[in-house]
């Protein structure tokens, strides 16, 4: 039950990122939930048994599933990188294909020494005493808690660095990678127990595994569907407070274009009205020119130059070519001509 779910939600996954991702050049994200997707659709148990007969019956499927896994791990990892700045030299060997390469290589070694016996859907408990599956196991998962380190090393410093809604998609990345971690630590205890014979700790153990286990993939779920979708609603978020200052600073800038003419007035240089953004910027250049200009005399009130600077304030958070660009209000009547 626990496997279709898990399942289910890694198809959610794949829907929601296509939707909220299209047109974005970084597909690393997108590839590993399709892939995690395709893994976890290969371990629940109807399409297991169905798959691996087709195979011939020894559980390669189950080969598949987890080589599947291993790689879209990986994309994982490579994606949160991506999203990442300067991230270390460890960071960057953790989640680069040398150690996928010799972590696949190792699971493939040990998997072909394991006697496979024919199809179950319960693998690691039915064959999990041979040395050979535990290592093919163990290798899998150190590989996991590798990666996942590296992700909650670049995710808990994204959270340390930015704010608002922003931080919920890495902090819950953080808490999945945790949980992630604390599974791979529970099942690699499992395999050494489970080869020891010691079965009072393997029951002991694997008490952990389920929760484990769903929580990872919700959470790291949430954290990687969450940043489109906090991205896209602060986008309207933004959009709504750009149209309401254009809309407030409206009189405002009819009475400084009467009072000295700029750009406005050349119609060939109109701006779209579905460009706020840049249609808020002249607003306050133009606002600002006027004030200073001592041709002129064009005063504000305290309330409408609280409303301009918080403008400035809302255009500054547009990034670094709108900072630029109000930090130096002053303009020519040359200077606007060339706009």
């Amino acid at each position: 039950m626990i496997t279709l779910l898990i399942a289910g939600l890694m198809w959610l996954l794949v829907v929601s990122l296509l939707i909220l991702r299209r047109g974005r050049a970084e597909r690393n994200i997108s590839w590993a939930a399709l892939t995690i997707a395709i893994a976890t659709t290969l371990n629940t148990d109807q399409a297991y048994e169905a798959l691996d007969r087709f195979a011939g019956g020894t559980n390669t499927v189950t080969l598949v599933a987890d080589v599947a896994l291993m790689v879209g791990i990986f994309f994982l990892g490579r994606g949160v990188m991506k999203a990442s700045e300067h991230p270390s030299g460890t960071v960057r060997h953790a989640l680069g294909r040398f150690a996928l390469m010799v972590a696949l290589a190792g699971a493939v070694a040990m998997f072909t020494l394991i006697d496979r016996g024919v199809t179950t859907t319960s693998f690691m408990l039915d064959l999990g005493e041979q040395p050979a599956a535990a290592a093919y196991s163990m290798i899998q998962f150190a590989y996991y808690a590798i990666v996942l380190s590296a992700m909650a090393a670049l995710a808990a410093r994204q959270v340390r660095t930015i704010g608002g809604l922003q931080q919920w998609p890495p902090a819950s990345l953080l808490f999945g990678s945790g949980c992630g971690i604390a599974l791979s630590a529970v099942v690699i205890a499992l395999d050494i127990a489970h080869v020891v014979g010691n079965l009072s700790v393997m029951r002991a153990v694997s008490v952990a595994y389920e929760p484990l286990h769903l929580l990872t993939f919700v959470f790291l779920c949430l954290g990687f569907a969450g940043q489109p979708a906090a991205r896209a609603w602060q986008a309207r978020s933004r959009a709504r407070a750009t149209r309401t200052l254009v809309a407030e600073l409206e009189p405002i800038w009819e009475a400084a274009t009467t009072m000295r003419p700029g750009i406005r007035q050349i119609e060939e240089a109109a701006v779209p009205t579905d460009e706020l953004e840049t249609l808020l910027h002249r607003q306050v250049v133009e606002i600002r020119d006027a004030m200073i200009d001592t041709r002129v005399s064009f005063e504000v009130s305290d309330r409408e130059r609280e409303l301009i600077e918080r403008a400035e304030r809302h255009l500054l958070g547009a990034g670094p070519t709108e900072s630029a660009a109000i930090t130096s209000p002053a303009a020519t009547e040359k200077g606007l001509q060339q706009r």
